[in-house]
């Protein structure tokens, strides 16, 4: 393999991950500081017979001391977060320093900055999961106690019951000067949509409901204006509206998983399992299974244990099918979940 300059960059991102100085490295590898500088700088090469040396004070290979393309570090990147559900605290740092050094050589990098956030959101939920296992033990050792409670509700994402810690206040005002800026972005108005509507501010959520119908004339804003009717009480106008999107847009899947969603709320449960049903069986490959899921969850509430059992397992055939294998974390989360149900079979 032959060596080129870039590899001072990987050794730098590596000694930064590691918290460590030039001296420290140099300290090692029985050099100066100076020729670790020079080698961090790229204005020299390091002396091959180090690289073992190298490769062991980092804890990596000899081959990952060689720059690898940027697609091929950020697909690797990618494809760590789908593959494990806790990254190594040396593996994210590493991964963070490449991509900040992509955005210092070129800042408007949409790939890096989108990547990075994914990873902070990895290693977040990876955090909360431990979390809330913790706070469940608390509660457990002292149910009458609030802090285990309180934690538990942190890490999960339960709602607290305080309003000025459950709403989206910041996220909508976010939003607002967003749209301010780019007034007909779908996205934008779907965001701040979705986010008026958990918090109740119907009256708030209508203009931007009329903006969305403007760009997209199909069954969304159809969709939303039927949560505003139910928001205000009115079950039957929204059960109507519901009904008239899915008639606006019959060849549209999402439509049938949309009200689906609201019938399962209003404890209509067969008629959105019949919903489920039909949006997954509407899908082109790749599928998703969110259908799948919600269907499981339920067969599970009616006590149909086996029903329940056979839709995770559809889950996995569809995702071995369609994506070609089922991530070690997934197939861990519902192989768990099957056990679970199969014990309440007796």
């Amino acid at each position: 393999m032959e060596m080129n300059m870039e590899m001072g960059k990987i050794i730098r991102t590596l000694r930064m991950s590691k918290r460590v100085h030039q001296e420290d490295v140099a300290r090692y590898l029985g050099v100066s500081a100076q020729a670790v500088s020079k080698c961090e700088t790229c204005a020299a090469l390091p002396d091959i017979t180090l690289l073992p040396a190298i490769a062991v004070y980092f804890g990596v290979s000899i081959d990952e001391l060689f720059q690898l393309p940027d697609e091929s570090r950020f697909e690797r990147i990618e494809n760590m977060m789908q593959r494990e559900s806790r990254i190594a605290p040396e593996t994210f740092h590493q991964a963070v320093g490449f991509l900040k050094d992509i955005l210092v050589e070129q800042p408007d990098n949409v790939r890096a900055c989108t990547d990075l956030a994914d990873l902070y959101n990895h290693r977040a939920a990876g955090d909360r999961r431990m979390a809330a296992e913790y706070a469940r033990r608390a509660i457990e050792l002292a149910p009458e106690e609030k802090p285990g409670w309180v934690a538990y509700q942190e890490a999960s994402g339960a709602v607290c019951g305080d309003e000025w810690y459950d709403n989206h206040f910041e996220a909508i005002e976010y939003f607002k000067e967003f749209l301010r800026k780019n007034p007909e972005n779908f996205p934008g108005l779907y965001a701040i949509i979705e986010n008026l509507l958990a918090d109740k501010r119907y009256d708030e959520a209508v203009p931007y409901i009329r903006d969305l119908q403007k760009i997209k004339d199909d069954y969304q804003a159809v969709v939303y204006l039927g949560d505003v009717a139910m928001g205000r009480g009115e079950r039957e106008e929204a059960l109507r509206l519901w009904d008239q999107a899915v008639e606006k847009s019959p060849d549209k899947w999402q439509v049938y998983c949309d009200r689906a969603d609201r019938l399962k709320k209003l404890g209509k449960v067969r008629e959105a399992m019949a919903d489920y049903e039909h949006c997954f069986e509407m899908q082109q490959k790749p599928r998703l299974t969110d259908g799948l899921y919600s269907l499981a969850q339920m067969h599970e509430l009616l006590g149909e244990y086996d029903a329940a059992i056979d839709d995770y397992r559809r889950i996995l055939k569809c995702t071995e099918e369609d994506y070609g294998e089922v991530y070690e974390p997934v197939k861990e989360e519902i192989d768990g979940k099957i056990r679970k149900l199969q014990e309440r079979k007796g």
